[in-house]
């Protein structure tokens, strides 16, 4: 393929995809998250080109490394060359507990307050079909279900992702073949980082199809959405309160939805707290279904005919 139909090609899966995450509002605007790794960089690249004056840039400069704000710097002069309007944020917050998982938070949350402020309807983001991979193999070895093996969402709040189809090496080869300037993160290759560890594992496995993945990735997504679905329906139905007490009073069904209506509870129960781990809820499930008792933290929970959660009496 040529260099002017690969462009092409990138071009129109990337219409195709927005419209369908966002609707295909001729007159949205867009901002896009720009790193100046070359995945970043393609899109923004792409997104100038197929939404003219719609688009705006933004790149986040945690300070984490040194070379970090000349990289911004680079985003700027290439956004200032091309005519397109570009944000330098920096964190609000100094660095706490895992920094990977820090950075991520300070990210959107600086971003989104940007997007906000300048009036943005949506934000994109250059995760791709290898990134899509790798975070299913990070949840799978880390056991998760069909919500955690969705992996990264196409679309969550007014985050838009519609490169989730398509290979980083297309994106490289876009940015080499039209010059785009780029630099490669170190982090990317850190073994300290799990997803860098897996990075490398799967780079060897050319028998696994990065876009077949994502396909399943996205019918997990859709899967996830039809359980959340029905989930809120039984709930409403069937889980009630009494006092501090919460009830639900069909148990006949399947160890999914068990599962989920439990968690539910609990977050009636206790708002905002950290769900109890996932062995601790099928020990509790497992007594419950007996007509037994379990302890999930600060509550109980007793089973029969009805499932009941109430505050664990206080221990001697």
């Amino acid at each position: 393929m040529s260099e002017a139909h690969g462009r092409a090609a990138l071009e129109a899966r990337l219409i195709a995809a927005v419209d369908a995450l966002a609707g295909g509002d001729p007159a949205a605007r867009f901002g896009v998250a720009v790193s100046g790794g070359p995945d970043s960089m393609a899109l923004l690249y792409l997104a100038a080109r197929v939404f003219p004056g719609r688009v705006a840039a933004v790149t986040l400069d945690h300070g984490l490394r040194a070379e970090s704000a000349a990289e911004a710097a680079m985003v700027a002069r290439w956004c200032a060359d091309h005519g397109i309007d570009h944000s330098v944020l920096t964190p609000d917050a100094p660095v706490a507990g895992n920094v990977q998982a820090w950075a991520r938070g300070q990210r959107y949350a600086r971003i989104e307050a940007w997007r906000a402020e300048r009036g943005i309807d949506w934000i994109m983001t250059a995760h791709h079909a290898d990134d899509q991979l790798e975070t299913m193999v990070m949840r799978l070895n880390r056991g998760s279900g069909v919500g955690g093996l969705a992996g990264v969402r196409a679309r969550a709040g007014r985050v838009i992702r519609p490169l989730l189809g398509v290979r980083k090496v297309a994106l490289m080869a876009l940015a080499q073949a039209d010059g785009l300037p780029h630099v490669h993160d170190p982090s990317n290759v850190d073994p300290r980082f799990d997803r860098a560890s897996i990075r490398v594992a799967l780079a060897g496995a050319d028998w696994l199809d990065a876009e077949a993945a994502a396909r399943s990735a996205a019918a997990l997504a859709e899967a996830e959405a039809a359980l959340e679905w029905s989930v809120a329906d039984l709930a409403a139905r069937h889980v009630r309160a009494e006092g501090r007490a919460y009830v639900l009073d069909r148990t006949d069904l399947p160890r999914e939805y068990l599962r989920r209506l439990l968690l539910v509870m609990l977050e009636r129960a206790a708002p905002g707290a950290l769900p109890p781990r996932g062995d601790s809820l099928d020990r509790a499930i497992a007594a419950a279904a007996e007509g037994g008792q379990a302890s999930l933290g600060a509550w109980l929970l007793k089973g029969g005919a009805a499932w009941t959660l109430l505050p664990a009496p206080p221990r001697r």
